[in-house]
């Protein structure tokens, strides 16, 4: 994984860093100000040995820094402490003193450095002072031979004691400054790993190279939608309808030398938009002026006929099974040139109804009779009635919806398709987010146009196109008069 893909996962997943850079932050925060602040009172030692005691100088500096060790140790022994605690009666207790002394040295010196560190900046004096004189008495006592010479070491104090005049803990920049370092690279870690384990389809570059075909459209999400699928009316000019009809131009020039009239649209799984999209792509080709047919052939979970207002209980399916010509039951939608052939009644075996040659012999004729005939299919991996369709058309549009479906799903659903030798003309992503500037900028940019247009012009196309049913003796000559 190379640093770009990093960065798109931490910016996909900004939240993340932010709660977790807010949580450590706050932690920071806490700790420091629940933590009491404590001072530090130091005092330094000199360690030397008397000029009768060794009289070489090498050998009386190696034997000085033996010593200075074993000193360290002796600071903070039990004789010691118990010595200091009962000199200086403070209410600590021997472990206790214990436990705030450090001791330090210098390699290669005979400085030795005690530090007592205690919440209270008197004690912490005090008790420095108390253990300064209790030491050096110490070793001199242990020191002296017992015949009464003199003692081979001698300790002096050359520093301190002294207290710090401000706490050394809590540090609140240090604190703080760890806080922030932690949490970015804590969030990081896991918005990335939040990406890696993510299977679900986020965004068009995945798609194109899950699907290996080209991206055809981005649609983006409106919470309106829902309630008004189409784009007419308001909704014509939102940025959902122009991406629609973004959709519509770079359909129409995937293959200039071989266009496809006969367009199947489909996706991985239910409820990803497909009937959505089949029914505005049908309408934006229609208000450029190609004659569009719309045939539902999702026979399982038919939507067509409600979204566009229709009745949907005689249509294909009966078509297929002889009891009607298609003449009769295709609808005109709107006052553009577009027809709807709905599903009809729900059959038993939908796939081999599809996969029959009455459905090769209509696809065939409807072919004649119309520019550009979208078909929607039912799901490829729920059913196959999708792949089925598909075969019989001159090519398939593969909608996602952004979030929802994964990776594995979609390649699965793009295998199904080029294992029948399906030409895939593209994909669509979905119900996609956009990003606020460029909803800002959209929006504006609509407004102005908007003003611009005349107000008889501006009602006329904003008025919805209201659905109608041509009269049965008048469908058979609609369709005969779209094929002339």
């Amino acid at each position: 994984m190379d640093v770009g893909t990093c960065l798109r996962l931490v910016r996909r997943h900004w939240w993340i860093v932010l709660i977790t850079l807010m949580v450590a932050v706050g932690a920071a925060a806490l700790v420091t100000i629940r933590t009491p602040p404590r001072y530090t009172a130091s005092v330094t030692f000199f360690v030397t040995t008397p000029s009768q005691g060794v009289t070489d100088a090498y050998q009386g500096g190696l034997f000085l820094q033996q010593r200075v060790k074993s000193y360290a140790d002796l600071l903070r022994s039990d004789r010691l402490a118990q010595s200091v605690v009962a000199d200086t009666p403070l209410g600590l207790t021997a472990d206790d003193l214990q436990r705030r002394i450090e001791t330090s040295t210098e390699t290669g010196t005979v400085l030795l450095r005690a530090t007592v560190t205690d919440t209270d900046q008197s004690r912490a004096l005090k008790l420095t002072e108390t253990l300064a004189k209790k030491f050096v008495e110490l070793v001199q006592k242990v020191e002296t031979p017992p015949e009464g010479r003199p003692a081979p070491i001698k300790i002096e104090v050359i520093g301190g004691p002294r207290v710090s005049s401000a706490p050394v803990t809590p540090q609140p920049t240090r604190n703080m400054t760890v806080g922030v370092l932690l949490g970015l690279l804590v969030g990081v870690g896991l918005a990335v790993l939040r990406g890696l384990v993510d299977v679900r389809m986020r965004d068009a570059a995945g798609l194109q190279r899950v699907t290996g075909s080209p991206l055809l459209g981005e649609i983006p999400f409106e919470a309106g939608a829902k309630g008004a699928p189409l784009i007419v009316g308001e909704a014509a000019t939102s940025a959902r309808a122009e991406a629609v009809r973004k959709l519509r131009t770079n359909l129409r020039f995937v293959d200039v030398h071989e266009p496809a009239r006969v367009i199947a649209v489909t996706s991985a799984l239910q409820g990803e938009g497909k009937t959505t999209l089949s029914c505005n792509l049908a309408i934006a080709l229609a208000e450029a002026g190609w004659r569009v047919l719309l045939v539902d052939a999702d026979l399982r979970r038919p939507k067509v006929a409600d979204y566009l207002g229709l009745d949907g209980g005689v249509g294909l399916t009966d078509v297929l099974l002889g009891d009607v010509q298609v003449g009769h039951v295709v609808q005109r939608w709107g006052d553009k040139s577009l027809l709807v052939l709905p599903s009809g009644s729900t059959p038993p075996n939908p796939s081999e109804l599809l996969g029959s040659k009455a459905m090769a012999d209509l696809l065939l004729a409807l072919r004649e009779s119309a520019d550009i005939v979208i078909i929607d299919t039912a799901p490829l991996l729920a059913v196959t009635d999708g792949v089925v369709v598909a075969v019989q058309a001159d090519g398939a549009l593969l909608v996602t919806q952004q979030g929802r479906t994964s990776r594995n799903q979609v390649a699965a659903a793009a295998r199904a398709l080029h294992s029948v030798s399906v030409r895939l003309l593209g994909c669509v992503l979905n119900m996609t987010k956009v990003a606020r500037v460029d909803a800002y900028q959209y929006e504006a940019y609509r407004l102005a146009t908007t003003s611009a247009v005349p107000a008889d012009r501006a009602a006329a196309t904003h008025r919805a196109r209201p659905a109608g049913t041509v009269p049965v003796e008048d469908r058979t000559q609609e369709l005969t008069r779209l094929s002339r």
